[in-house]
């Protein structure tokens, strides 16, 4: 089934692989990519709340 969405590709550590794969099971999401796409778009909204945090995660 192809796609006109946009694609990119990741590169994480053992660690971060096994938070993304524990939210995904804990929120039930079917794919890594459900998963990942809820976890930038919950990060994002979060800085757009907290212009604080947005300041900190730049140092």
């Amino acid at each position: 089934m192809a796609t006109e969405k946009p694609r990119f590709t990741i590169t994480v550590d053992e660690k971060l692989l096994k938070e993304l794969d524990d939210f995904r099971f804990e929120n039930r999401y079917s794919t890594r990519t459900q998963a990942t796409i809820e976890l930038i778009r919950l990060g994002l909204e979060t800085l757009k709340q907290e212009p604080q945090l947005k300041q900190d995660s730049k140092k």
